[in-house]
């Protein structure tokens, strides 16, 4: 593989790090993105410009309408990495939803670095026409499902939960991806859909001819919150202010998650991760404020102890740059063996051949969760 060596001058690092880094990468590549207008490929995009300014890199980046179409490539070494969020990620490394299908299963994700910017939140938008006040005003009311996008439905019907309602409570409507869905709601197809509050789509909805309103969520509603949490744990309170109907004002009460996250594969080769994630971080400067909320991919603001493993390449780089820990690791070590886990109950289950299968895989999941003293979810 033909590679190319840039030096880039780290301004805005940790005191750690050096002001000057060399890093290695191909000089054509490949990620995988959320749908054309969403925050996540816009904010690939934009990290791609600064990779190309900088290094001469060309950085593709392949919209996929649903974690399953983010992920195929990734599975199948036609993208070196994927931008994708907890579906992408935390979902596909537990082996549920679409991932619990015979041809998946548990997949051995690994995270190079995810925007925990806080700027944003990750919530369930309706159109304003309606006079939906709270969650709960959700009842009967037409809502988007996301074929083959579970992360989307699971946050969806989190939502729904903390609003005290159930998919059986509302009028799911289904669409192919996650901008068909936001095109539904500007053009009177549904009432509410989810996505990142920084979304193009979410700006087009905005000045749409329903317009927008983002539900609050109370920090304070202990009993909704725990609803909400019982199906999307990663969820947590969060006040956002980027986003359609937020930028300039007080802020959105809502919730949020890591979004967008990029991964690899276990197998992705490590000074391949190690170098794209020292280019990350180093041409930060370049990229921040080029896309809504993209600044959540500064070094500070990185999770160590998140829901999925990090890659032996990035973690190499944050060593190098003194900020992975003792605790990091050994969360690391646990997160590994968790999907080791997965991985041992799915071939066994494989082997068993049963008849039913998504109720044989169900079981046993669950069961070398808590056999291995591991936290049960779905």
């Amino acid at each position: 593989m033909y590679y190319i060596k840039t030096t880039i001058a780290a301004l805005g690092l940790t005191a750690t790090m050096a002001t000057a880094q060399d890093f290695d990468l191909p000089k054509q590549m490949s990620w995988t993105a959320y749908d054309t207008g969403s925050a996540g490929y816009n904010q690939a995009v934009a990290i791609g410009a600064a990779l190309q300014d900088a290094a001469g890199v060309n950085l593709r980046v392949l919209p996929g309408k649903n974690d399953v179409s983010r992920t195929e490539p990734l599975r199948q070494g036609r993208v070196e990495f994927s931008a994708t969020g907890v579906g992408g990620s935390f979902m596909a490394q537990e082996g549920v939803f679409d991932f619990g299908a015979e041809n998946w299963g548990p997949q051995p994700i690994r995270v190079l670095m995810a925007n925990n910017g806080g700027a944003i939140n990750l919530a369930v938008g309706v159109a304003n026409d309606l006079g939906i006040k709270e969650f709960s005003d959700l009842k009967g009311k037409r809502v988007a499902y996301i074929v083959g996008a579970p992360a989307l439905n699971v946050n969806t019907e989190a939502y729904l939960a903390y609003g005290g309602l159930t998919w059986d409570d509302v009028e799911r409507v289904d669409f192919g991806g996650f901008g068909a869905s936001w095109t539904g709601l500007i053009e009177n197809q549904v009432d509410a859909a989810f996505a990142s509050t920084n979304s193009g789509k979410a700006y087009e909805a905005e000045a749409g001819p329903r317009g927008l309103f983002w539900p609050p969520i109370d920090p304070d509603n202990a009993e909704g919150l725990a609803r909400m949490t019982a199906i999307a744990p990663f969820f947590t309170p969060n006040k956002a202010m980027v986003g359609a109907t937020i930028d300039g004002t007080d802020g959105y009460q809502g919730a949020g998650y890591a979004y967008p996250v990029l991964t690899a594969i276990e197998a992705t080769d490590a000074d391949l991760v190690y170098n794209m994630t020292k280019a990350m971080v180093e041409l930060f400067p370049q990229y921040d404020g080029k896309a809504p909320g993209i600044g959540g991919w500064a070094m500070d603001k990185q999770d160590m102890e998140w829901v999925v493993p990090y890659h032996e390449g990035a973690i190499r780089y944050y060593t190098e740059a003194g900020v992975w820990t003792d605790a990091a690791q050994a969360h690391n070590d646990k997160l590994i063996a968790r999907q080791a886990a997965l991985a041992k109950a799915w071939e066994e289950t494989k082997a068993a051949n049963p008849s039913d299968w998504e109720a044989a895989w169900a079981e046993a999941r669950r069961k070398a969760l808590a056999d291995g003293g591991f936290e049960v979810v779905f």
